[in-house]
């Protein structure tokens, strides 16, 4: 069962929100992937929002096992503002009524999945995009969300430290490994699409696109295949921290408190159809990852790197720039790297041992 989120993280989120939630006052939201890293978070500020400031707001969130979840999250299942629609993203029945928001967030980032069953991936994402969007015109939905990813860019240019919104890179279609990747870029063509026959029929519609790199925090699984929920999980477990590769690539994580602040900031003020980054421009490598979570944590946790480093190579990167984030809609990181871990890791239960 998980524990519900702390209140310190849930205040951070709504002190940074506060005046956006008068538009969802007397609202309805429905949520795909409510039950997800994202959704979870989505939800559960949701309602600490919607108590807070009073907002008699309702939200359906859509699960393929609600007993499942009810399990998992019996404190969000049991909130009175929240409902549970049974139903796989790709076919499942419509609720009845207005939805004034539809928060399309489901998709399973699962590296296993995308080897494995890159046909039932794609499908999801496709077929899932493409329903909840004709959910949206039969709901009467003035806004909409899809989580996208900063996959869209293709591999990053190695003298490319941060990649803007503004970079037409894109993944290798002929390559079955980029079936995540190539998914969510005709998921943002599909959001297009929508917009334009809402908008020549006179409806109102804003499709916004927030672009999701690397993430830490509650929720976050430790034994995916994200570095640092695996790093966090084997310090939790009494482990050495494993690296698999040589430890350059290098990678950026915003914590998911501000994940949240930065969705519900896109969704509620973003303008339709520009591509934000979502995530931290602060980048280290994997080593520097590895030795930062076991300094937070357990500085005396043994590190083992795999390989060794290949002298001159170039490290892969993975680096949003997040000045149109910044600019636009005034976005911040406020939660460091450190204090992440630390988060996530007390959330587990974990108690940082004494310096």
């Amino acid at each position: 069962m998980a524990e519900p989120l702390s209140i310190v993280d849930l205040d951070l989120v709504l002190a940074q929100t506060r005046e956006l939630w008068e538009e969802m006052r007397g609202q309805r939201v429905f949520i795909t992937g409510g039950t997800g890293f994202f959704g979870c978070w989505l939800v559960e500020s949701f309602c600490h929002g919607n108590r807070a400031l009073g907002l008699g707001a309702r939200a359906t969130v859509l699960t393929r096992d609600p007993a499942r979840f009810t399990a998992k999250a019996p404190h969000l299942a049991g909130d009175p503002a929240i409902t549970l629609h049974a139903g796989d993203v790709r076919d499942f029945d419509f609720p009845a009524g207005e939805f004034r928001f539809v928060i399309h967030a489901a998709t399973e980032a699962s590296a296993r999945q995308a080897s494995e069953e890159p046909m039932e991936m794609l499908s999801t994402i496709l077929s899932g995009t493409e329903r909840t969007l004709k959910f949206a015109a039969q709901c009467g939905a003035r806004k909409f969300l899809l989580t996208s990813s900063g996959a869209v860019y293709g591999r990053q240019p190695a003298e490319l430290t941060h990649v803007p919104e503004s970079y037409d890179g894109a993944p290798d279609p002929l390559n079955a490994a980029s079936v995540y990747a190539e998914g969510k870029r005709a998921s943002e063509l599909m959001c297009a699409v929508h917009q334009k026959a809402a908008e020549a029929n006179g409806v109102e519609f804003e499709a916004k696109i927030a672009r999701c790199w690397a993430f830490c925090g509650p929720h976050l699984p430790l034994d995916a295949h994200f570095a640092i929920g695996n790093f966090i999980g084997d310090v939790l477990a009494g482990r050495s921290i494993s690296i698999a590769g040589d430890g350059t690539p290098r990678r950026s994580y915003l914590y998911a408190a501000d994940l949240a602040v930065w969705l519900w900031t896109i969704l509620f003020r973003a303008p339709a159809l520009l591509a934000i980054n979502v995530g931290s421009a602060r980048d280290v490598s994997i080593l520097q990852l590895a030795e930062c979570v076991a300094e937070a944590l357990a500085p005396a946790t043994d590190i083992r790197v795999a390989r060794q480093v290949v002298p001159g190579a170039v490290p892969a990167r993975y680096v949003p720039s997040v000045e149109r984030a910044e600019m636009v809609l005034g976005l911040r990181e406020t939660v460091g790297l450190e204090d992440a871990i630390r988060r996530t890791a007390a959330w587990h239960g974990y108690r940082a041992v004494e310096r």
